[in-house]
């Protein structure tokens, strides 16, 4: 899965809890939580989603990594190599 992607999804996942935001006038940086005004469980629906759509588990002490757009993308990437390499070695 190409970081395009793992963008698209997360834009996805993002307009379907703040559909009224748009997400082009959001700094990648910018603290989602704030730049969203979603609360604290509009954010878990959000980890919960890209959980279910990625197939990655996301231990609670990585959520902080999910609070940009920037964050979230790199984490994300950087997880699924990861499991893309343990995959590989599994099957090889």
């Amino acid at each position: 899965m190409s970081a395009v992607d793992v963008d698209a999804i997360l834009r996805e996942e993002l307009a379907n809890i703040a559909p009224d935001v748009e997400l082009e006038t959001i700094d990648p940086h910018a603290n989602l939580r704030e730049a969203l005004d979603i609360d604290s469980m509009d954010f878990l629906n959000f980890v919960t989603a890209i959980h279910h759509r990625l197939v990655l588990d996301i231990p609670e002490l990585d959520y902080p990594k999910l609070g940009t757009l920037a964050g979230a993308l790199d984490y994300l990437k950087a997880k699924l190599a990861v499991q893309r390499a343990s995959d590989s070695a599994t099957r090889g």
